[in-house]
């Protein structure tokens, strides 16, 4: 049923996410020496198990379409957040308009002088732009897309759903073992934008990420340090990024942008010597700019595409078969 056999390592992540609230909440250890390391490790797979949400919502896990839809059901009280919303905000906005005022995830809108700040902060001062695209392509969605608007309504249901059950069984754990973990989860996946993007060149055809290269790291993070050839084959399943990258991106990419590991990159980037810098290692200078652009097809100020031209089947048969045969009948088609 999977596509990739490498994906026995998302749900071994996925499983372990499960067991590790379960064990918390079962246990509900009385030693803060276990618990906090408990719920830290819990914190850690939930946001390994956002990295998944990423990956599936490009290149689905399952082949049959009732599995992917439970398996994005199962995902999303392990991400703590609907998984199809990931396609407004991430998919659409950021991938297709990277940086831009449209992307409502562009680094630029962090512009405290502190560098630090702006990584603590990325995910609450994009937070309400992500939510109120979310909420419009909910909106035009249940006439345009009805199928990921339903897909998205199922996932918002059985989620508060279990939210709801297990606040009432107790708030306590509930807290600590589910509240915590999806709260540094959303922090910890949206904060990555910042990391992967801030001070590079969204108009450059290859120094248009920043990425993260040594194997440790993407093992764990499932190649996502790869993050340039991503942009690039966003549908491409994350297993196949290391070849791809060494192919594609490797030998144009600057030096800057393929850093070995991820934590003294943080360690320089934010805390010392902390400047915000960009990939030549100059200070990112930020233009003025205005507030979010329409984006959305349906939202006012955004033109509809054009209507697509089918040209019916018989007529695309004969002409395939006329250009297979060399005769004359393909002008005629």
């Amino acid at each position: 049923m999977l596509r990739h056999k490498a994906d026995l390592r998302s749900l071994a992540f996925l499983a372990t996410y499960f067991g590790l609230v379960t064990g918390g909440w079962l246990l509900d250890p009385s030693s803060w020496l276990v618990r906090v390391p408990l719920v830290a490790a819990t914190c850690v797979f939930s946001f390994f198990c956002a990295v998944i949400t990423h990956n599936s919502i490009h290149a689905p896990v399952f082949r049959g379409r009732t599995m992917s839809s439970l398996f994005k059901v199962v995902l999303s009280l392990a991400y703590g957040h609907p998984v199809s919303s990931y396609v407004p905000g991430h998919n659409l906005s950021h991938h297709d308009w990277m940086q831009s005022r449209r992307d409502v995830m562009r680094t630029t809108k962090l512009r405290f002088r502190w560098h630090l700040l702006n990584q603590l902060t990325f995910l609450y001062v994009v937070g309400g732009a992500i939510t109120r695209a979310e909420l419009t392509y909910l909106r035009v969605s249940f006439r345009k897309r009805p199928r990921w608007a339903r897909q998205f309504m199922f996932e918002t249901v059985v989620f508060l759903g279990a939210y709801a059950a297990l606040l009432a069984i107790d708030w306590r754990r509930f807290i600590l073992f589910v509240i915590i973990p999806h709260a540094y989860a959303a922090w910890g996946i949206v904060g990555m934008n910042l990391v992967q993007h801030d001070g590079c060149d969204p108009e450059h055809p290859y120094n248009h990420s920043r990425n993260f290269v040594g194997k440790w790291i993407n093992w764990w993070t499932f190649n996502n340090g790869l993050h340039g050839i991503h942009h690039m084959y966003p549908s491409l399943h994350w297993s196949k990024l290391p070849a791809r990258h060494a192919e594609v991106l490797g030998p144009h990419l600057h030096p800057a942008l393929a850093q070995e590991s991820l934590f003294p990159y943080l360690w320089r980037t934010y805390i010392w010597p902390g400047k915000r810098l960009d990939y030549l290692g100059r200070p990112v200078v930020l233009a003025e700019e205005g507030p979010d652009e329409p984006w959305i097809q349906g939202e006012p100020g955004v033109p509809e595409p054009p209507p697509k031209i089918r040209i019916p089947r018989a007529a695309t048969l004969a002409t395939t078969a006329a250009i297979a045969t060399g005769s004359d009948q393909a002008s005629a088609a």
